[in-house]
């Protein structure tokens, strides 16, 4: 159950805070964990190392604040403004932040996997070395975004152009896929991605041996076959690649992550 914080009692919390961060005497931690602070004003407020975790932030201002290390696990920043705000070490994990504004904030190391980033203002955010593993980046603003190769999850999985080879699973044997250099493709936050367009090289068992089938159904439409020596393609394919799930032909990099696809 959330608890309830009055405005004094707010201001008492943040007072012991800076103290705390400070190291001066009459400091204590800010514990707002579970705390209802929902369309509060906590902008250019230093919560450094605070613990905020499972907090109501529904609208609430964090513009320019300070919430290094914080954390934040599990908190419902949906629509919160965190414009500016440095979050770099923070922790996210499971946060809600639908529709967040965090416009040039310092997202650097932040553990994001899992957290829900849908149709978030995200323009010129700094996430190098952030985590973004299975992250909802759906309708996101990625405008001028930062990331470097330790970005985990950020940059494709596959490779931008070209033909290369991809595996996939159906019906309990795996599928070897040449997806065709003409294909578009792409992938979201996981290692899952999808093509518009592959040939079928060949359908194994799962050990790597030959199944002894020519074609095979797919798990998702039976209608959609997979024929050995013939290409597949799919007319409608989702050209955003945040969507994961969407229309297209899923696959995976590597044989071995195609076996264990479901497990």
């Amino acid at each position: 159950m959330l608890k309830r914080i009055t405005p004094d009692e707010l201001i008492e919390y943040l007072r012991k805070h800076k103290l705390w961060v400070c190291g001066e005497d009459g400091g204590e931690r800010a514990d707002l964990s579970y705390a209802n602070l929902r369309n509060a004003d906590l902008s250019y407020v230093d919560l450094s190392y605070a613990d905020l975790r499972a907090a109501n932030l529904r609208n609430v201002d964090l513009s320019y604040a300070d919430l290094r290390n914080v954390d934040l696990g599990c908190a419902d920043l949906s629509c919160a403004n965190l414009g500016c705000a440095d979050l770099s070490c923070a922790n996210l994990g499971c946060a809600d932040l639908r529709g967040v504004n965090l416009s040039y904030a310092n997202l650097r190391n932040v553990d994001l996997r899992g957290v829900n980033l849908s149709y978030a203002n995200l323009r010129n955010v700094d996430l190098s070395c952030a985590n973004l593993r299975e992250a909802n980046l759906r309708g996101a603003d990625l405008r001028g975004v930062k990331y470097n190769e330790l970005t985990a999850f950020y940059a494709l999985a596959c490779p931008e152009s070209g033909a290369f080879i991809g595996w996939k699973k159906a019906c309990d044997k795996i599928v070897k896929l040449e997806i065709c250099e003409d294909a578009k493709r792409s992938s979201a936050t996981s290692r899952k991605c999808r093509c518009s367009k592959a040939k079928v090289l060949a359908i194994e068992n799962m050990d790597g041996g030959d199944s002894g089938l020519s074609a095979i159904s797919s798990d998702h439409d039976t209608s959609f076959v997979y024929t050995v020596g013939e290409i597949v393609e799919v007319s409608d394919y989702d050209d955003n690649r945040w969507n994961e799930c969407s229309a297209g032909i899923h696959f995976f990099i590597t044989r071995d992550e195609a076996v264990r696809w479901g497990q």
